[in-house]
């Protein structure tokens, strides 16, 4: 049996915590998996796996191995799926995560106009405001409201995170006048909270003016971002939203900038979106495609990182 199918079995085997399982899901037999571990035990000099009558489990020198033999496979994926793309149209799967919030601000834009380009590519997208590893979720791309220090991780800016606040026309229209730094506490506010955002005080800046403002008690508070930008968009208050999430509604007559001249500091969050990808994915032509569809759509918007 050649190493490179020994491999695949070690992984699946580690992965399943169970020969049995593991086979079938390879379509072969328990004593062929247990035939390709044993040779790559003994190329070791080591065993890989602690097996007793009830239960399975990797060594310390298995833990080690698995690591190895996992980037040594996506390394040949990834080598296949270069040449196969130099002869041919794009195509494969592309598995992208980021926060619920991207997905009606321009995730969906982006993603059904990159699949229109593209038809020979699966995209699986999944959105949650939960923290997902890239590597043990197995996803090529995470978008990203600030940045990361985590190693093998790249973290390119793609669009200013500028906080700007907003109202319908309708709440402006029915409470009337102008808001000003001077009446904003008499207003309905909707209020974001979130752990990494401070309860007692924004941070605004116009030009190289920087104010420090009380903040009001709101009158709908929430930590789920797209039920307050849905209660921003039937008028019952301001508040302070990313540039990139107000802007179609802004294109649309649905919201308005107020007191446009001061942007609110984002305070827990970065300066930037990010686009989040292993080091080893950074030469991939899906995952450098993709980025430049986000980009697009940012120059077509207007809004430029």
């Amino acid at each position: 049996m050649d190493r490179l199918t020994a491999l695949g079995m070690f992984v699946a085997a580690a992965e399943q915590g169970n020969f049995s399982r593991a086979a079938e899901q390879l379509g072969t037999t328990p004593s062929s998996l247990t035939k390709a571990v044993a040779q790559l035990e003994e190329g070791l000099g080591t065993k890989l796996f602690e097996r007793t009558t009830r239960r399975m489990s990797l060594t310390e020198a298995g833990h080690i191995y698995l690591e190895g033999a996992r980037q040594a496979l996506m390394q040949l994926q990834l080598a296949g799926e270069g040449v196969e793309q130099l002869q041919h149209e794009l195509r494969g799967s592309l598995r992208i995560t980021a926060p619920p919030s991207f997905g009606p601000a321009f995730l969906n834009a982006v993603c059904c106009r990159f699949l229109r380009e593209y038809p020979h590519v699966h995209l699986e997208v999944d959105l949650s405001d939960t923290y997902v590893d890239l590597v043990d979720g197995g996803y090529d791309l995470a978008l990203r409201d600030g940045p990361t220090d985590l190693p093998s991780v790249i973290a390119q800016p793609l669009v200013e995170n500028r906080i700007t606040l907003c109202a319908s026309p309708r709440y402006l229209a029915e409470r009337g006048g102008d808001v000003t730094l001077e009446n904003y506490l008499q207003h309905d506010w909707l209020i974001f909270r979130h752990p990494l955002l401070n309860r007692h005080f924004w941070w605004v800046t116009k030009g190289d003016q920087r104010i420090r403002l009380s903040q009001p008690v709101p009158r709908l508070a929430s930590d789920n971002y797209d039920f307050l930008l849905a209660c921003l968009l039937d008028g019952l208050g301001l508040q302070f939203i990313p540039q990139w999430s107000a802007a179609p509604y802004l294109a649309s007559g649905e919201l308005v900038e107020v007191m446009p001249e001061y942007w609110r500091e984002p305070s827990g969050f970065g300066p930037q979106v990010y686009v989040l990808y292993l080091t080893h994915r950074r030469n991939t032509r899906k995952v450098k495609v993709f980025i430049e569809h986000l980009k697009a759509y940012w120059r077509d918007s207007g809004i430029e990182g």
